[in-house]
């Protein structure tokens, strides 16, 4: 069981770490705000006091129930649960208490006194009071509503955890909760037109217009992103893990339009400073947890913690206008939904835990199976015995030739099949080397060859 107080590296390390943020968040004031700065510090302030509640409320989790068997371990002690909620407030409080920084230049003009001796108000201006149409409304809506789709989405992971609520009634909750960022997107941008590939441009067009089939594509990604995450889990750090990757690329991609190199302002220097602001503090928490949950994991993370990270690559995707480049960093993830949805949507059987099986005498990770309790029907049949023949399953078929059993569908049990049987921190190390090459690339189809099908790449708008 993990222990509920910091020893004294811990603690002065935290503190001081604690302490770095709060003088630089106290040093942005003396200019205009450094929104940028502020996020950094606020990540640091975020992932100290996660770590420390991870630590603090272990026990008191445990007692109220929410603790799970590791089973992947020759002895499968109980660990608490669902700490990713606590992760997940403590973002929510961090990016709340930051709505001043990056408004701070904006508050202080367009306010009548606000702070700012330095600029001359007019009589006119007076008589009307604040300033009001100099603040940027637009980006607030866009920060509040992202806010409000966060505390949606973790609300049905807590539920999630704490009352295990069917597949076929929490996949379209994400959905509901996206409406938020969906209204403030309609109100504020509404761009339904997308750019036409180089080839199809005689025949459709520049832009084509999808209407409210981009709305409906951008509620799919909402939905798509928490539960994709959730699916691929099952072994010690791979959601938090996954998640950190997948940030990290967003991050770098980011920078890109950040760069003194680019020309400025960029069109897109908005929203991406957006992103950053949302990411940064994910980072900042994330860390502290996947240093309780990396093998030998101290503590389960819990669906909330999966609903939650899959709902801020969606806001930042969505409200960043990169959702295409936000898929291509996904790509592990729709493998890994598609190689699934046979069991997903129970065209071969699916047990309750489809992660990989212990084997207590090698101390190795094998490929889990799953039984049929009556023959396949022969297209399936012949689609799991082409898949067999190709490397992508295992089967086991008895002397009539019937199939009696093969191996679950999911990405972690491929990467089993592919290597052989190995440990669990080699194999969520494995599909994280997986995850980091499949970004770079998608980065680079997306910056370099996506010029082979579009006129130019936003990048160098």
């Amino acid at each position: 069981m993990i222990s509920s107080a910091l020893n004294r590296t811990e603690q002065i390390s935290l503190l001081s770490l604690t302490s770095a943020c709060i003088a630089v968040l106290a040093n942005t004031f003396q200019g205009d705000g450094e929104p940028l700065l502020a996020s950094l510090a606020f990540s640091g302030i975020g992932f100290s006091f996660s770590y420390c509640l991870i630590r603090w409320l272990g026990s008191t989790f445990m007692k109220a129930g929410l603790k799970g068997r590791d089973m992947a371990k020759l002895k499968a002690v109980e660990i608490p649960e669902t700490m990713g909620a606590v992760c997940a407030v403590v973002y929510l409080l961090v990016i709340i208490v930051f709505i001043p920084f990056p408004f701070y230049k904006d508050i202080v003009a367009a306010t009548s006194g606000g702070g700012n001796r330095d600029v001359v108000v007019e009589l006119d201006h007076v008589n009307t009071g604040r300033l009001l149409h100099r603040f940027p409304h637009s980006k607030l809506a866009s920060y509040l509503s992202a806010i409000l789709s966060l505390q949606a989405v973790v609300i049905l992971g807590v539920g999630d955890d704490l009352f295990d609520i069917r597949w076929r009634h929490k996949l379209l909750i994400p959905a509901l909760a996206s409406i938020p960022m969906l209204v403030v997107y309609f109100v504020d941008f509404g761009v339904t037109q997308v750019v036409v590939p180089l080839q199809l441009q005689p025949y459709l067009g520049q832009l084509f217009d999808l209407g409210w089939l981009y709305y409906a594509y951008m509620a799919a990604i909402a939905i798509f992103c928490p539960n994709s995450i959730n699916i691929l889990a099952g072994i010690n750090g791979i959601e938090v893990s996954q998640s950190l990757v997948i940030a990290l690329l967003l991050v770098f991609n980011d920078a890109l339009f950040l760069t003194p190199f680019m020309p400025y302002p960029h069109p897109a220097t908005d929203s991406h400073m957006f992103s950053l602001y949302l990411l940064l503090p994910f980072i900042g928490v994330s860390t502290a947890l996947w240093a309780h949950n990396w093998y030998p994991a101290k503590v389960f993370v819990g669906d909330t913690y999966c609903y939650f990270a899959g709902m801020v690559f969606a806001v930042v995707g969505i409200m960043g206008h990169f959702s295409k480049t936000l898929l291509l960093l996904f790509v592990p993830q729709i493998f890994n939904f598609v190689y699934s949805a046979p069991q997903l949507f129970r065209v071969v059987p699916c047990p309750r835990h489809r992660l990989p099986r212990f084997n207590p005498r090698t101390g190795l990770l094998e490929p889990s199976t799953t039984t049929f309790r009556s023959p396949p029907s022969l297209p399936l049949t012949f689609l799991l015995k082409s898949l067999h023949g190709l490397r992508l399953l295992r089967v086991a078929a008895n002397d009539d030739g019937q199939i009696v059993e093969c191996t679950n569908l999911t990405l972690l049990n491929l990467w089993l099949i592919w290597w052989g049987p190995m440990r669990e921190d080699r194999l969520a190390l494995g599909i994280l080397a997986l995850q980091t090459c499949i970004g770079l690339l998608g980065l680079l189809v997306r910056h370099r060859l996506a010029l082979l099908v579009f006129r130019e790449d936003n990048i160098r708008v």
